[in-house]
């Protein structure tokens, strides 16, 4: 049997990288897929392909995920193609620029955390109605290694990342009694668009590398793979977790 056979998914962000993997991964698992993201052509070259090889599985939406009444529409159109939500793949985010604290404006800080951490909360507050409805659910919040141990210059994404992880723990707390289980993914360096800018340069890509115990990139499939674990009833008594995909990096000295 499919390990998500009839369960109905929103993954956000998913017209690339992580999130087109994550949708590709749950379509083949046997779910139903509320595709969205703002790339609208990107997107649907995604569902398009899913839809081909899986049948009418997929729907895709144009999604700001900072944007409240965008939740309450996509909610709503989820509910009435699939019939009901049981999975919700936080999975869209922005780095933002690489500045110092003090070259940070406020515009820059809020652009980030309103897609990082806004959405995320957002999402979480729209589903669980539909979620409890079905007397569970569970929602996986795509965070980052810099929501841990923060990264460098990219302050605001830090923080961003650092919130979904809190918001992951005071959620699964608050979401278990309605058996809706509540994880964070920790992603370190994964080839994606996100990072293309750092991996399009040789000398920056080996350095990438050589920073990683396990020597080379992550995979988009990589995380896939856990979001599909945690999304399913594998998972059933995990709750409140946060999951580290990083070769290893954070555990080098």
């Amino acid at each position: 049997m499919s390990r998500l056979e009839g369960k109905v998914a929103i993954i956000t962000g998913a017209a690339s990288g992580q999130g087109a993997e994550e949708a590709r991964f749950f379509a083949r698992e046997g779910a139903k897929v509320i595709a969205t993201d703002m790339q609208v052509e990107l997107l649907n070259q995604v569902v398009n392909s899913i839809n081909e090889q899986f049948g009418d599985v997929a729907l895709a939406l144009k999604h700001d995920v900072a944007n409240e009444q965008d939740w309450i529409d996509i909610v709503k159109a989820g509910v009435e193609k699939f019939g009901k939500i049981d999975i919700l793949v936080n999975n869209a985010g922005v780095a933002g620029k690489i500045h110092t604290l003090q070259d940070i404006t406020v515009d820059e800080w809020n652009f980030v955390m309103n897609i990082n951490a806004l959405g995320n909360f957002l999402g979480i507050k729209h589903v669980v109605p539909e979620m409890k409805k079905n007397n569970g659910g569970s929602i996986v919040n795509i965070s980052s290694l810099a929501g841990i141990n923060g990264f460098g210059q990219l302050t605001p994404y830090a923080a961003s990342k650092g919130a979904n992880r809190i918001l992951t723990k005071g959620a699964a707390n608050q979401l278990g009694p309605d058996n809706i289980r509540v994880n964070s993914v920790h992603p370190g360096f994964i080839e994606t668009p996100m990072i293309q800018e750092y991996t399009s340069n040789e000398d920056a890509r080996n350095y990438l590398i050589s920073s990683i115990p396990l020597r080379t990139l992550g995979q988009p499939s990589d995380v896939a793979n856990v979001v599909l674990f945690l999304a399913s009833d594998e998972a059933r008594f995990v709750t409140g977790e946060e999951f580290i995909i990083d070769g290893g990096q954070s555990i080098k000295e």
